[in-house]
């Protein structure tokens, strides 16, 4: 038993780097039942000649991990290949995790591949003028988010923003949204 009277250390999300890996880094999660998502988009690609449709990581090298700290830590002992992703802090370096609520979110939205879905970098995008929302009804039934007018877009888009990772953007169609106060 461990020194916090037997307390399960909390499972958080994780971003995680897995540089030129992410095929290795999903078979060997998947081997492990760690819970994660690599979000991915449909590509066009010519391969000897030949078009063919792939689906492939839509933010090369990036990734996330749900489990305890601790447990990853022990899957990377066997697999050093993925990398914690870490910020420096006044208080130090910290691991950079997502709060589950926003992940749930992004993976709501990431996960439809046949939409019209833009990711973006946090430096992209300006979200302080944007209008919370929530979605209802549709395939992102049940997201907050923040509806803003993209630059190049002619439709306004719902964005997710993973604070200082990534943002990403759907089409939705405006009898869906409710505007959150």
């Amino acid at each position: 038993m461990n020194s916090n009277n037997g307390e399960r250390e909390q499972a958080r999300w994780f971003v995680m780097r897995a540089y030129k890996s992410e095929s290795l880094a999903e078979e060997k999660l998947t081997q492990s039942n760690l819970h994660f998502f690599i979000p991915k988009h449909y590509v066009i690609r010519t391969y000897h000649g030949v078009k063919s449709r792939r689906l492939v990581p839509a933010i090369p090298g990036l990734l996330f991990v749900h489990a305890p700290q601790r447990e990853i830590a022990e899957f990377k002992k066997s697999y050093n290949f993925l990398q914690f992703v870490m910020w420096n802090k006044s208080t130090g370096t910290e691991y950079v995790t997502v709060p589950d609520g926003q992940m749930e979110n992004f993976i709501k939205i990431a996960s439809q591949y046949e939409e019209d879905i833009t990711y973006y970098s946090p430096e992209e995008i300006d979200l302080k003028r944007g209008t919370r929302v929530l979605i209802h009804g549709g395939n992102f039934d049940g997201v907050t988010g923040t509806f803003v007018k993209v630059r190049g877009k002619r439709n306004r888009r719902v964005v997710v923003m993973l604070e200082g990772i990534t943002a990403i953007a759907a089409e939705v169609q405006p009898h869906l949204i409710e505007v959150l106060s």
